[in-house]
């Protein structure tokens, strides 16, 4: 086989988090977004060392997994979702296999691997989501949705994603009609020219509260208030706080703020979480899997056990959920998180929630750990997707904790960063997976690691 040869063959198996492996001719190649059992046809695109990858062309066959049929108009085409023909169960046990097979490759001792634990909600569960402006195609009409699979620049609209509330896609339908009515056009990612970018949206599980955010260049200027009075007249069963527009000239397609607008309301909404209340603004990092998120917090506070007495350093610590659970029974946590937005939103939660124990730090955990002078009984890490640095997981070793609880988005990064903790001295008591994210590829691992 070389590059360029078309193929056939079966998926026998999706290694994490999506590389769907097919036997051919005495070769293994890895083809992306399959399910196990499919019949595919693909193509070979990548050769090196000895490995072969495969761009999935089309499926001759369905999986015998795939046991229903999509819930919305844009599968299997958006990027969205993977596998919402599965039924719920074969998700959650291929997950589940995926991540013990990578942990077992890396895993010393023997260690207790848990069931996986099931969002509370198959549908409807995501409180954030950012959705693009773009064209189906080229030079088509306007669209705002999800980028179809593997695409950079195709944009499908996703008028009825059941990854959200009905709240939100017709929010979407509201703002893609005002804007095609009127004309205005997207911004082009090659050209960097145009107006329109994103439409982020939040919505909180527990009060229903929702934050509007239209995301543009400062390229054109444009009277939204229009916009603003027909999002205020839609009929949604939770209610809109805030409708901001937000300046965004970055080259980069990410969505960030150089100039935040009010056009109604304000800027941040309320969430609920194992009876603390939590204040989000735009940008705050918080679990996008409300019921989900109390499933997994309600564990760590398991792993985490007897804390009294203890000081706790909560690494990556976001808009301190976590701190905040780990301080009702710990005599103090310091949390340290890069987002300086992040950091204030956590000052202010812990504030609201009558906690006085808990200190947050803005910077670099690489840096901070340099210049605090106490030692923490016990670290919690949650790290973003690449894992911790490599030159800060050292550090955080150097204190020799008994315990430290790992949250991990990435399992991948997991095993690579257990590697060293394993060789400084640790083992893997427990582990567990969380479906955060039904229907795509993505899964959440919690890990207990002790000292030997």
């Amino acid at each position: 086989m070389k590059k360029g040869d078309i193929c056939q063959g079966a998926i026998s198996g999706v290694d994490f988090p999506n590389k769907g492996r097919v036997c051919l001719e005495g070769n293994t190649v890895t083809v992306k977004n399959g399910i196990p059992g499919q019949k595919i046809e693909f193509m070979i695109n990548k050769k090196r060392g000895g490995r072969l990858e495969g761009r999935l062309l089309q499926v001759l066959e369905k999986s015998p997994l795939e046991k229903r049929d999509p819930v919305c108009s844009i599968f299997p085409a958006c990027g969205g979702c993977m596998y919402q023909t599965m039924q719920y169960d074969d998700q959650l046990e291929m997950k589940q296999n995926q991540v013990k097979k990578l942990l077992d490759d890396v895993i010393r001792d023997e260690y207790i691997f848990e069931p996986i634990k099931r969002s509370p909600r198959e549908f409807a569960y995501r409180n954030k989501m950012e959705f693009s402006f773009g064209d189906e195609y080229k030079d088509g009409p306007l669209s705002l949705g999800l980028h179809k699979k593997g695409s950079t620049y195709d944009v499908l609209t996703a008028a009825d994603c059941r990854l959200v509330h009905d709240d939100m896609t017709k929010i979407l339908s509201c703002v893609l009609e005002f804007f095609q009515k009127t004309g205005v056009g997207y911004y082009k990612k090659m050209q960097h020219t145009g107006y329109l970018r994103h439409l982020l949206l939040r919505r909180a599980d527990t009060t229903g509260e929702i934050l509007v955010n239209l995301v543009t260049t400062s390229q054109e200027e444009h009277d939204l208030q229009p916009l603003t009075e027909r999002l205020l007249g839609i009929d949604t069963q939770g209610k809109i706080v805030g409708i901001l527009h937000i300046i965004n000239d970055s080259l980069s397609d990410v969505v960030k703020s150089d100039e935040t607008r009010i056009l109604y309301g304000q800027d941040f909404f309320y969430e609920e979480l194992l009876g603390l209340k939590f204040k989000i603004t735009p940008f705050s990092f918080f679990q996008p899997n409300s019921g989900a998120a109390e499933v997994l917090y309600d564990t760590v506070r398991e792993y985490i056990g007897d804390t009294r007495d203890m000081t706790v350093f909560d690494l990556y610590s976001g808009t301190g959920t976590i701190s905040q659970i780990a301080a009702a029974v710990a005599r103090r946590v310091v949390g340290v998180e890069i987002v300086e937005e992040a950091t204030e939103a956590a000052k202010e939660n812990a504030y609201l929630n009558g906690i006085r124990n808990c200190e947050f730090i803005a910077g670099d955990v690489l840096k901070v750990l340099d210049h605090l002078n106490e030692k923490p009984d016990l670290i919690i890490l949650d790290p973003p997707r690449d894992g911790i640095h490599p030159k800060a997981l050292p550090k955080i070793l150097d204190y020799g904790v008994d315990r430290i609880v790992y949250i991990s988005c990435k399992p991948t990064s997991l095993a690579r960063d257990l590697e060293l903790i394993q060789e400084r001295g640790y083992r893997v008591e427990r582990c567990v997976c969380f479906d955060q994210f039904v229907h795509t590829v993505h899964v959440e691992t919690v890990a207990l690691l002790t000292r030997k």
